[in-house]
């Protein structure tokens, strides 16, 4: 397996596209191993894609877009503005406050960082923003969307690891709120530090506030009616993707009556390409994945870490750790999909919860988008701030800071992470 890993390297740094490299190499294992069909290799790939639950992630993806699509945005961004304007740094308060709330509509980290530079980007700059830290902001925070349900990272990851999708989507909310007020104090202290004013000088009135809220209710309503859906067993976490698809498109035609046909093919153009690129990931690995098994790696994964240490903290501080590292060179999809199958038998032998484990592992390996060398956010909100990525990552070291003290939080205390599956759901 370590010539597999080689090769896979090999073609990444050779710059050959992250799906491919891991289906080449994969197959390199199959070539080395004498006694192993080739038979295997197809099989594999057919059989990566036929698990049930995975369905939800196209569905997911498709009614994410057909909420953005629907000026559904654009109320939340109403709502999260009426909320923040009296504070520092509000525009950037604002995107702090949407990605919590975006995180029940997209469920893509990626998506909502390009889409929050797009919106609130040109606003920051005209109020005198450095466009470096307008990129770093917008790209942060939208780590947010890792944690608030319907997360596609906890797709996988529940999918992959065979763990409850209902108890990760509730397990979610706590730690992605603790990101939220964590991040809107490093927004604070920064903006205050860099002169970033408010736009209001007062607070909002209960008026204005409940204006914006009912505007946006229909956006808000949708993750607690998932979760209330699949606690009373009315919805599995596949179905409930079809069910958003159906709500959005509802809302967009019924509701705000702005869901043209232009826009909905629009929408169906965005989903086919970014279902394509995560499908043919999830496809691919799974011949990765038999080598990975085959050759007994997570038994041996947990042999060695368990030799270094049985206290649950510390395996967990370490393999965060190993994480951390992972993410700033592989996606974020990939690293859920190679890695968990590896880690989830690891910390399961010393005790910790797979339910705590998924929400900590998505929030660290999804905090890759936006680190050096290859972080795709970083790039995108760089890009389209129109700012050198070093100024981009440089200005996220202290989001970053408070990103990692909240997984801190989570790791120390469990039940932050595990009170409301347990409420809802029962131990």
């Amino acid at each position: 397996m370590g010539l597999v890993v080689v090769v896979f390297f090999i073609f990444l740094l050779l710059g050959m596209p992250v799906a491919f490299a891991i289906g080449i190499s994969g197959t390199v294992f199959f070539a080395t191993t004498p006694g192993l069909p080739y038979t295997i290799v197809v099989q594999n790939v057919v059989r990566s894609t036929q698990s049930f639950t995975l369905l939800a992630i196209p569905l997911f993806i498709f009614a994410g877009n057909l909420m953005n699509n629907t000026g559904l945005t654009t109320r939340l961004i109403k709502l999260a503005n009426s909320l923040t304007g009296h504070m520092y740094g509000n525009l950037a308060q604002v995107s702090c406050v949407l990605s919590t709330m975006m995180g029940g509509v997209s469920g893509s980290a990626n998506a909502d960082a390009a889409m929050q530079c797009r919106v609130l980007g040109p606003s920051m700059t005209k109020r005198g923003y450095r466009k470096g830290y307008s990129a770093a902001v917008n790209g942060v925070t939208s780590l947010i969307t890792a944690t608030i349900p319907p997360s596609m990272g906890l797709i996988i990851y529940g999918s992959v690891g065979e763990v409850s999708i209902g108890r990760l989507f509730a397990a979610g909310i706590v730690p992605g709120i603790m990101m939220m007020i964590a991040l809107m104090i490093t927004i604070r202290y920064t903006a205050k530090k860099n002169g970033y004013m408010p736009e209001s000088k007062e607070k909002p009135s209960l008026g204005d506030v409940g204006k914006a809220f009912l505007e946006s209710i229909w956006a808000l309503m949708f993750p607690i009616i998932l979760l209330f859906g699949i606690r009373m067993g009315i919805l599995t976490p596949s179905e409930s993707g079809a069910f958003a698809a159906v709500y959005a498109i509802f809302v967009g035609v019924f509701i705000y009556k702005e869901l043209t046909w232009e826009r909905f093919k629009l929408t169906l153009k965005d989903s086919i390409r970014d279902i394509g690129i995560i499908m043919i990931l999830v496809a691919l690995s799974g011949i990765f994945g038999y080598g990975i098994v085959y050759d007994r790696i997570p038994q041996q994964m947990a042999e060695i870490l368990t030799g270094i240490t049985s206290d649950p903290i510390m395996l967990m501080f370490i393999v965060v750790s190993m994480l951390v590292f992972s993410g700033m060179f592989v996606e974020t999809t990939v690293v859920t999909l190679l890695l968990t199958p590896i880690l989830l038998p690891v910390v399961t032998r010393v005790g910790i919860d797979p339910v705590q484990f998924g929400v900590v592992m998505m929030s660290i390996v999804t905090m890759g988008i936006i680190t050096p060398p290859v972080g795709i956010a970083l790039y995108t909100t760089s890009n389209i701030m129109g700012c050198k990525p070093q100024e981009t990552a440089k200005e996220s070291i202290p989001f970053i800071i408070a990103i990692l003290g909240v997984i801190t939080l989570c790791i120390l205390f469990p039940n932050l992470v595990l009170f409301i599956p347990n409420m809802i759901f029962g131990k």
